[in-house]
């Protein structure tokens, strides 16, 4: 029974896009780039990470994370948490300051900005008499107070930003109550660093970058104790007791001062040099942290020797006799040390030290023998080698699963066992709804396997290619040895490591059958390794096979890098994907597709050259097919030859031009003298102005000429169990589509798995399609009988997908950049088409078949494209009808990477790279959602040792 229900201005192709389709850009992945400022608060145990863009992003617990982004795009310099509260602000280069709040909304917690603020000085005061460098929020949570470079100290009040101008601690102030010969007035300029007095509200140090450093009493507006260094003024730090501080320097050394209970001028107790006595670089920062056994934590940043650790980014422990300087491969931002946090507790008893560098986060448990570091469960360093290329897989089978994090915890076993220490807030979403993975290929020929479920990208493997090999860099190297006698005693920490031993490593395509645990992997020059999974070590020999593309072709002289050298005899291999074949394309050039069939157990691979299919159970080349157009020399440059093809190009733009000219004078002119011939044109001209004014028309798409650069560059891959000879058997095939525009279509002959390894896998070539602009053919896909995709390998064995109808009439898809068209099996006649560049003028840059489900009910969905143009658009067009169903704006179309980098779910989801570090995700399904959806509570405020003044207690009453 169908009951037709009107919807009144809703047209019914508008309800299905609002239940199935609607883009979302759901949380970013990885590492922010490009940060500038750390904070952490021991209330709320949050920390927060600002950026050079003016991007502000907070993390708890697991799947707990906000952000928020400054309006005026500025670096943001200094984050504080305001004490006890769920506020931070921020200070940004152009020396505003931002008040932030975590409020609930709708069963959820927001980070939203409150207030923003300027410091002005008088009408004719320079800059530098408001110029902002060092931020307290006062413990009375109603102030604060702003050290300038004019050495003044301005009191604002909280949350309304209004500077209370009788409260300025002005430099000449401290000045007269600073009985000093050698003080005069350049002794006050620019305040380093304000810290309150840990024991005593009314008491705040301030330390001047010339190194005069005092103690100011906020009520009697008067210093009790002025202290005088020699050097250089980096930064301060109080002891737990507040008996005693220390100052770090920029010659590199730190100074204990004691504060006595009188007015006498006190003596430092002990000035170090850690790694003197030569030059050494400043310290910029330091901890000093008192335990129950007596032995202090002295850590601080930098003081490396000048002449030969001038060049190393370090933090360096100090504990008894224990001495590690942890080095770091990118510039250290900023650090904090999470510590007991009771006012009550009499030690500080730290626990981990968290580390922002430039390219990483570092966390080093320091409870456990060795310090070793925390793994984390996000923030991860994709780009610690740069990703070349991506690939991701929807809902993995639980046992592959089980075994890849297997694998992967044998990896982490230098790893700390310390839970994670920043769990403030509490994640409040959904649990997935099934377990999914993102894989990256990188430039060091590593393959990272990433849990993509949820919130949290989270390392779960690592796969290296590079022990198939032969390179300069011994794999077993272990950077992190230290001699008994090295000083300074370094250690290496973190991922991030941007060197590439060599650059043909580099992974280029991967493909993972998760229902077999096969995984093939291609690279920059030419090599393409079969991989299974194994639970254990093991140590053998990987067969080695040879693909010459170039068979039958005279002429040609490869002139790019050479193949990478293989590694004779056995090979020892971690637990994990172990390389059983390698086949290595000759000429070796960049492999630009790759398709894996593990139920027929073939691979297939192309290049700029031309493709092969190999059967990696009987470990035998089965084809191989040229496609290089007999003018294409510049396929057999290699990537690092790019001179002549600008050449050639611009050569063959003019080229075309002219033909384009030249044809429609004659379509327009015929007969006839110049006069007419150049009137009609002219009248030609103008009607076509006029037409484009008055109507959409389809834009004029010239046909590439077979001789254009590239055109045997092979695009896409795809295997089919389809009917390619005739209407009444189906067979296995290969189809490949090139850039050229052309589609090869070869049938397969699989022996049944009786025969399998005894008879031979043969193949013979049934079809091939031209199109008629030569656009590059970026997809192909065949529909079976009730127009559904093929599905994947495997896929109906294991119960989750229906059988393929066999029964009615298939038809073949080929997407090329320009349009879609759709053709029928076996005759390949045009059946559909839909023209994109000639309506949109875009071109098609990613395209995947996406299953969209329904957010109303689970009984339903229907099968799209998703399509990526290079305008940063994505398109959804149904499938087998080709309807534009709607077009959502998603990356800029400037982002040239971003739009490369984009990889599609089978589920209407997708990743691109915003920065080399950091994945955008997005969803187009209503369905499939995955966001950040967490809370954070206000923890019971612990009162500290000392009483707060009584107005902070009188404001405090009227907020509630």
């Amino acid at each position: 029974q169908l009951v037709f229900i009107s919807v009144p201005q809703c047209p019914w192709n508008t309800l299905l896009i609002m239940i199935f389709l609607s883009l979302c850009q759901t949380v970013e992945h990885g590492f922010p780039h490009q940060p500038s400022a750390l904070g952490y608060s021991p209330f709320l145990r949050l920390m927060a990470i600002g950026t050079r863009s003016g991007a502000i992003k907070l993390y708890g617990a697991p799947g707990v994370e906000f952000m928020g982004l400054h309006e005026e795009n500025n670096t943001v310099m200094q984050i504080h948490f305001i004490p006890d509260q769920c506020q931070l602000v921020t200070l940004l280069d152009d020396n505003s300051l931002h008040l932030w709040s975590l409020k609930q909304h709708g069963g959820a917690s927001e980070l939203r900005e409150e207030h923003r603020f300027t410091l002005k000085g008088p009408p004719g005061s320079p800059p530098s008499a408001t110029q902002i460098t060092a931020v307290l929020p006062h413990s009375s949570r109603e102030v604060l107070y702003l050290g300038t470079e004019s050495g003044n100290i301005f009191v604002v009040e909280l949350p309304s930003f209004r500077v209370l101008e009788d409260r300025t601690i002005s430099s000449e102030a401290v000045l007269q109550r600073v009985l000093e010969d050698n003080c005069n007035r350049r002794s006050c300029e620019l305040v380093e660093a304000l810290r309150e007095h840990p024991k005593n509200p009314d008491q705040i140090l301030i330390g001047y970058s010339r190194g005069l450093i005092v103690l100011w009493d906020l009520q009697n507006n008067k210093v009790t104790h002025h202290f005088l260094g020699s050097q250089q003024l980096e930064n301060l730090y109080w002891q737990r007791d507040g008996s005693k501080f220390i100052s770090c320097h920029y010659d590199g050394s730190y100074t204990r001062w004691p504060v006595s209970s009188d007015n006498r001028q006190p003596e430092p107790l002990e000035n170090t040099v850690p790694y003197g006595p030569f030059p050494c670089k400043a310290i910029s920062k330091i901890y000093w942290q008192t335990t129950k056994n007596g032995l202090p934590y002295i850590i601080f940043q930098g003081g490396m020797p000048r002449a030969s650790y001038g060049d190393r980014h370090s933090i360096s422990v100090i504990h008894g006799s224990q001495q590690t300087a942890f080095d770091f491969t990118s510039r250290v931002i900023d650090f904090f040390i999470i510590f007991s946090s009771e006012p009550a507790a009499e030690f500080d008893d730290p626990s981990a030290m968290v580390v922002l560098a430039e390219e990483e986060l570092v966390v080093i448990d320091l409870k456990t023998a060795g310090w070793p570091a925390v793994h984390p469960p996000y923030l991860a360093s994709l780009h610690c080698s740069a990703i070349t290329c991506s690939h991701h897989v929807s809902n993995i089978p639980l046992k592959l699963w089980e075994r890849i994090i297997s694998a992967g915890s044998k990896q982490n076993v230098h790893y700390s066992s310390m839970p994670w220490p920043i769990d403030g807030g509490t994640n409040i979403a959904p649990d997935p709804p099934q377990r999914d993975l993102l894989l990256t290929g990188h430039e060091d020929g590593t393959v990272r396997f990433w849990d993509a479920s949820g919130v949290c990208l989270h390392l779960l493997y690592k796969l290296s290619t590079v022990r198939v090999f032969l390179t300069d860099a011994d794999p077993n190297d272990n950077m992190n040895t230290l001699g008994e006698d090295e000083w300074p005693p370094l250690r290496k920490v973190g991922t991030f490591d941007p060197y590439s031993d060599d650059p043909r490593l580099g992974i280029q395509k991967i493909y993972l059958c998760k229902y077999s645990g096969y995984l093939a992997v291609a690279g920059t020059a030419g090599q393409v390794l079969v991989m299974e999974l194994n639970d254990e070590d093991a140590e053998h020999v990987v067969d080695h096979a040879e693909a010459d593309l170039l068979q039958d072709q005279e002429g040609y002289r490869w002139k790019g890098h050479e193949k990478l050298k293989t590694r004779d005899g056995p090979v020892r291999f971690e637990a994990g994907f172990q390389p059983f074949v390698l086949v290595q394309c000759q000429p070796p050039a960049v492999v630009t597709s790759l398709a894996l069939h593990s139920e027929w157990k073939l691979v297939a691979f192309g290049t700029s050259h031309g493709f092969g299919l190999f059967d990696h159970q009987q470990k035998r080349l089965v084809f191989v097919k040229c496609t290089l157009h007999p003018s294409d020399q510049l396929a057999l440059e290699g990537p690092l030859s790019r001179v002549k093809s600008l050449k050639k190009s611009l050569r063959q733009s003019f080229r075309r031009i002219r033909r384009s000219r030249v044809s429609s004078r004659k379509r327009r002119g015929g007969s006839g003298n110049a006069s007419e011939v150049q009137e009609a044109n002219a009248k030609f001209d103008q009607d076509t102005l006029q037409e484009m004014e008055l109507a959409p028309v389809q834009r004029k798409i010239e046909a590439r000429s077979a001789e254009d650069s590239f055109t045997g560059f092979v695009r896409t891959l795809y295997f089919a169990d389809t009917f390619l000879r005739d209407s009444s058997r189906h067979c296995p095939s290969l189809w490949a589509g090139t850039n050229g525009g052309t589609v090869y279509a070869f049938c397969l002959r699989v022996p049944p798995a009786e025969r399998r390894m005894d008879e031979p896998v043969r193949a013979e070539q049934a079809k091939e399609i031209q199109l008629m602009h030569r656009a590059p053919v970026v997809g192909i896909l065949v529909l079976d009988g009730r127009s559904t995709p093929l599905p994947e390998p495997l896929e109906v064995a294991h119960d989750l997908s229906k059988s393929p109808d066999m029964q009615g009439s298939h038809q073949l898809l080929v997407v090329s950049e320009e349009q879609f068209k759709v053709f029928t099996l076996p005759k390949v006649s045009s059946k559909l088409k839909l023209k994109l560049t000639a309506l949109e003028g875009c071109r098609v840059r990613k395209v995947t078949v996406a299953n969209f489900g329904s957010c109303k009910t689970d009984d339903y969905s229907e099968n799209d494209l998703a399509v990526l143009t290079n305008l940063g658009d994505i398109q959804i067009i149904s499938l087998p009808f080709l309807k534009l169903q709607i077009r959502y704006p998603c990356i800029r179309k400037e982002d040239v990477s971003g739009i490369a980098s984009c990889v599609f779910t089978k589920y209407g989801q997708g990743f691109y790279l915003i920065s080399p570090s950091e994945f955008e995700r997005f969803s187009l399904s209503t369905k499939w959602l995955v966001e950040p959806r967490c809370i954070v509570e206000m923890p019971e405020a612990t009162t500290n040792n000392h009483v707060h003044s009584k107005s902070a207690v009188e404001n405090a009453a009227r907020k509630s």
